[in-house]
């Protein structure tokens, strides 16, 4: 796990007092100094900054004017030096956009005088915290070292609308797990004048009451094709990193090179990527192998391959029905610059196969099948590209057809609503088009606050009943039952039906002080207010995700979260959005203007159809652990579940009941993490004393709303 973090003091005086010059630091309770532990030092006091972790050398770039004005960039981006200097007098006057518009993925901050200023991403994979603390401000880009750093406790009603409500941002608004530890939203910065603190938005948003101009499709689609491959190209042209020295260190009995290489959980030299079978992951892969440069291995090292680029499939054998993914992956690795490799996963890659693991920043979805991605990304190189949130970039939300009847624009709404008849088996059936078009007539009218009191009367009411399946989102409803669920400003999550009624309460009264702040809405419209937050999420569990499989010397390359990849899919117009098979056709495209003409049949078939299945499979697998996982869970402690409605719904869900899956993989994770984070010994910081760490106290819920599930 890579992250900064920094500081900045309420006056020179008080932060030069705090440990001074080049060994920057801050005086704990004791009088002691205080410093993350292995960390680097940026710059010093009177806002010093560090970079903790490890960070190639290459990753991390502080540029200087002079003593009072410099930038650091820690990530990969394209700017070079000079663009990074020239950057610095603009920022002089307060200009922040500009500092988010190189290609690569990264994290910007910048120093004139006493005023910081830390950029984060538009989608969120690389986000920014704050945290009041010794009369100023510190930040990071974790929010765990904060929370060491305040001995803060866990956030009760934060969790419960992780749960309750996970995809609006009403419910969430900028908390954290950890009380008092913000997160500065998609789009905005946070800039510190002296250890005050503002939040500014760097990013221009669509009028809810205009119009935008009618954007040219060709020239979009073409910008989407520029981005992404200047996002592949910055990947290709940084420095290789070998992992660690590079030498085998000796032969094991039984075991050849590649095997003793996975088993020491080290990737191969070189640049891979994902090759799944899909659209997105196999445009990075074509885009990465045909781009001049040399993609492949290091030569001279692992499998000689040279140039090739080293694409890895997942094969799952405990679960079938994934052939015609296998045979396009298959397809595709027959560009002869590729160098295909197939992992099979038994049952040990289900989910919920491993239960243990490394705790992470925040807690996801995702923790549940760390297994699954751990197996694949062994196998992969030291840098390697996936094809994580090109779904949520390119493709339309339902929501959208709302924004087209806000424009006028119905006839456009034609040819999605009659894909979504044909995917849910109704072709003849004229209930469906005018089913989709009154929920998105009625969406385009709902104000934004009525539509938040309206999710809050739904979760008020979910108490003491059981909630349709429909309603709350399962894996196996149709398309039509999806879309229709979807063309609302929110909805209640999947795990929402299993929360206790304070857990529900607390949630509820959130969305109602949201709605009384933003009487006038988030200057949004419905569809790009909801594609905003689904890629947010997305960009979330990336980043979890992320820490939790992580690979020693690997990283994790995700060009459709980069901020210009993201602008680019933005320009795109919803009524090619709305397109069915919208996002393969603009992947075919981008990949025509590289040069590659032919792609395998059935290009764009959906690839998530067996997700439901797996995730079943994984359940009935694991029914026996996960019932000693929720004997006595801290969810039930801290007044968010009671235990044997958990425990009756996992064993539901493993005998085949038409059960939310997604939201037991919500509550199982947060179980998980919150095991993991109260298990974890030490913290973030040197020079503390043992107390100093996050959630001293273990689970103690503050809120009389949130009292003991039992």
């Amino acid at each position: 796990m890579r992250w900064l973090v920094g500081w900045s003091s309420a006056a020179a005086g008080v932060a030069g007092a705090l440990g001074g010059g080049a060994t920057a630091g801050a005086t704990g309770y004791d009088g002691e100094t205080v410093h993350p532990v292995g960390s680097q030092l940026l710059w010093g006091d009177p806002d010093p900054l560090w970079a903790v972790g490890d960070w190639r050398p290459d990753e991390v770039r502080v540029v200087s004017a002079d003593p009072q004005t410099r930038i650091a960039v820690l990530g990969l981006c394209g700017a070079s030096d000079e663009q990074l200097r020239v950057a610095l007098f603009a920022a002089r006057g307060g200009a922040l956009r500009h500092l988010t518009a190189w290609s690569g993925s990264y994290t910007a901050v910048v120093q004139v005088g006493r005023r910081i200023t830390v950029c984060g991403d538009l989608a969120g994979a690389r986000p920014v915290f704050h945290t009041p603390w010794a009369g100023g401000t510190a930040y990071a880009t974790a929010a765990l070292p904060l929370a060491d750093l305040v001995e803060a406790n866990l956030d009760f009603p934060y969790l419960a609308a992780l749960l309750a409500a996970p995809d609006v941002p009403a419910a969430l608004d900028d908390a954290t797990p950890y009380d008092g530890v913000k997160r500065v939203p998609p789009g905005h910065a946070l800039v510190l004048r002296a250890g005050a603190r503002e939040i500014a938005g760097y990013e221009p948003v669509a009028s809810l009451a205009v119009a935008a101009p009618p954007a040219d499709p060709d020239s979009a689609v073409d910008g989407v094709r520029d981005a992404l491959v200047e996002a592949v190209r910055t990947r290709l042209a940084a420095p290789r990193h070998v992992p660690g020295n590079g030498i085998d260190p000796g032969p094991v009995p039984g075991m050849g090179p590649a095997e003793r290489r996975a088993a020491r959980g080290m990737p191969v030299p070189g640049i891979g990527a994902d090759l799944s079978g899909g659209p997105a992951s196999g445009t990075l892969a074509l885009l990465a192998a045909g781009l001049p440069g040399m993609p492949g291995t290091v030569l001279g090292h692992g499998t000689g391959a040279g140039e090739r680029l080293l694409a890895v499939t997942f094969n799952d054998l405990a679960v079938g029905g994934r052939e015609a993914e296998l045979e396009r992956a298959g397809a595709l690795a027959a560009n002869p610059r590729l160098h295909h490799v197939v992992v099979a996963g038994g049952a040990e890659t289900l989910p919920y196969a491993e239960l243990d693991g490394p705790l992470t920043d925040e807690p996801a979805a995702g923790l549940v099948s760390v297994a699954r991605h751990r197996a694949r990304l062994a196998a992969g190189s030291a840098d390697h590209f996936t094809g994580y949130g090109a779904r949520q970039v390119l493709d339309a939300h339902p929501a959208r057809l709302a924004d087209l009847l806000m424009d006028r624009r119905r006839r456009h709404l034609v040819r999605p609503v009659a894909a979504l008849a044909k995917a849910d088996g109704s072709v003849g059936s004229v209930m469906v088009p005018a089913r989709v078009y009154g929920a998105a007539r009625r969406l385009s009218r709902t104000p934004y606050r009525e539509g938040l009191d309206g999710l809050a009367a739904q979760l008020r009411g979910l108490r003491g009943r059981e909630a349709d399946v429909a309603e709350l989102g399962d894996g196996a409803m149709g398309a039509v039952d999806a879309s229709l669920a979807a063309l609302s400003w929110g909805r209640p999550g999947p795990a929402a039906r299993w929360l206790t009624g304070e857990a529900l309460a607390e949630v509820s009264v959130r969305l109602q002080a949201a709605a009384q702040r933003s009487a006038l809405g988030p200057g949004q419209r419905p569809g790009d207010y909801r594609a905003r937050a689904a890629l947010a999420r997305q960009a979330a569990e990336v980043r979890v995700l992320e820490q939790a499989a992580e690979i020693r010397s690997q990283r994790l390359h995700t060009p459709f979260l980069d901020n210009q990849v993201v602008r680019a899919c933005r320009a795109l117009p919803e009524a090619l959005r709305v397109r069915p098979g919208a996002r393969a056709a603009i992947l075919r495209t981008v990949l025509e203007g590289a040069g590659v003409r032919e792609v395998p049949g059935g290009w764009g078939t959906p690839t998530q159809a067996m997700a439901t299945t797996t995730a079943r499979a994984g359940l009935r697998g694991a029914a026996d652990a996960l019932m000693e996982v929720f004997d006595r869970p801290l969810l039930a402690e801290a007044g968010l579940v009671e235990a044997r409605v958990v425990r009756k719904a996992v064993r539901g869900a493993a005998a085949g009941e038409a059960l939310p899956l997604d939201g037991l993989a919500d509550l199982v994770s947060l179980e998980l993490w919150l095991g993991r984070l109260l298990a974890r010994r030490g913290t973030c910081w040197t020079g503390t004393p043992a107390r100093a760490r996050a959630v001293p106290g273990g689970i103690a819920p503050l809120r009389g709303a949130l009292a003991s599930g039992g």
